[in-house]
């Protein structure tokens, strides 16, 4: 089974949570497509799932709208049974989703954490449709500079053997397994830290991981205004993703070599979760990782102590929480003198491990 067999046609992707855009031909025997979720999509757990359905004679007298979900292995280990109620057919109390479209509706559904799935959907005299691997787990937004990209030296693989690590390109709207590089928007091609992060949290929590990377490399606070492009990609992914868990924020380097205050720092970030937040309706926090060392480019001890301490001060803040401290990754943690790259491979894991040991902190009671 290849993974482009479990691609499904999508025209568009929603910017909701968990939604289902199914759409009929206008024929009397219409066909039931499932547009969204696509295939390897995460949604976040503690949601709703919210489904929006589209076609032709939706409402009609007595219509009948169901879904269910079945186990979908994408791996070497297969997928554990679901319990009954799981994947017993359950109805969709449908509404209008927008008075000057007729022919469009929406529900909601509760949807357990886990996956991969087989989600299918049904509706009278239009067969059954269905699309997978579909999940529901963490769901994490990647901002930053480079450290938070792809700018390391190995190209690390989903090692889950059931492959429960997912990202989703915002440009393309396409969700695919997340192996390195990243889908981050400004086409770094190395290696990352997120696979082998994803990993560890999809074994411990039993569920699966999406990541959405925006981070971009060589960006200072500045770059990263309220009202600039780079926060414009942000507010769009979050838009796309609906609900997600965190923002991880693996920045600050660009601040040491530019000089950057410490009270300039906060303000700057506090501005910047604060046009996200509005233009995505809800408040995640916001975990900013102590990443301001960087050997081979400078050795500026002052500034990193004024971004540290930053760092620490929105720790304390609302909406904001601390990240790991990347920065005690040293030595052999590090690039070589002579390397463009930032973690080595072993430091890769090392960063992995400090985030993966912080995420899942939070995720349990």
């Amino acid at each position: 089974m290849t993974l482009e067999s479990h691609r499904v046609m999508a025209t568009r992707v929603s910017g909701l949570s968990a939604m289902l855009l199914v759409a009929w031909s206008s024929s009397a025997a219409a066909e039931l497509v499932v547009v969204a979720p696509v295939a390897w999509q995460v949604s976040q757990r503690g949601v709703p799932a919210r489904i929006e359905l589209s076609g032709t004679g939706l409402f009609a007298a007595g219509a009948r709208i169901e879904c269910r979900l079945l186990t979908a292995s994408m791996g070497p280990e297969p997928a554990p049974p679901l319990p009954a109620a799981a994947s017993a057919w359950r109805p969709l109390a449908v509404e209008p989703a927008d008075p000057n479209a007729p022919n469009r509706a929406r529900a909601s559904v509760d949807l357990p954490a886990g996956g991969w799935y087989r989600l299918e959907v049904r509706a009278a005299s239009a067969g059954i449709a269905a699309v997978e691997p579909f999940g529901v787990g963490e769901v994490f937004v990647v901002a930053g500079q480079s450290y938070a990209t792809n700018t390391n030296d190995e190209r690390l693989v989903v090692a889950d053997p059931r492959r429960r690590v997912a990202a989703l390109d915002v440009e393309t709207g396409r969700w695919r397994l997340a192996n390195d590089p990243q889908p981050a928007p400004d086409r770094s091609d190395g290696g990352s830290i997120w696979p082998a992060v994803g990993d560890r949290l999809a074994a411990e929590l039993d569920m699966p991981i999406g990541f959405v990377n925006v981070a971009f490399s060589a960006t200072s606070t500045q770059k990263w205004a309220a009202d600039g492009p780079l926060s414009a990609r942000l507010h769009k992914a979050g838009r796309m993703v609906g609900r997600f868990g965190a923002v991880l924020w693996q920045q600050g380097e660009s601040d040491v070599m530019a000089g950057t205050s410490t009270d300039d720092y906060v303000a700057r970030l506090q501005a910047i979760r604060a046009a996200a937040v509005e233009a995505w309706g809800f408040e995640p926090v916001w975990l900013c990782a102590f990443s301001t060392h960087h050997p081979t480019v400078y050795q500026n001890p002052e500034g990193e102590t004024r971004i540290r301490a930053a760092i620490s001060r929105l720790g304390t803040l609302p909406g904001f929480g601390l990240g790991p401290d990347t920065d005690t990754l040293q030595g052999p943690d590090r690039g070589g003198p002579g390397s463009r790259r930032h973690f080595s491979p072993a430091g890769q894991r090392n960063a992995a491990a400090l985030w993966s040991d912080l995420l899942l902190k939070k995720a349990r009671p």
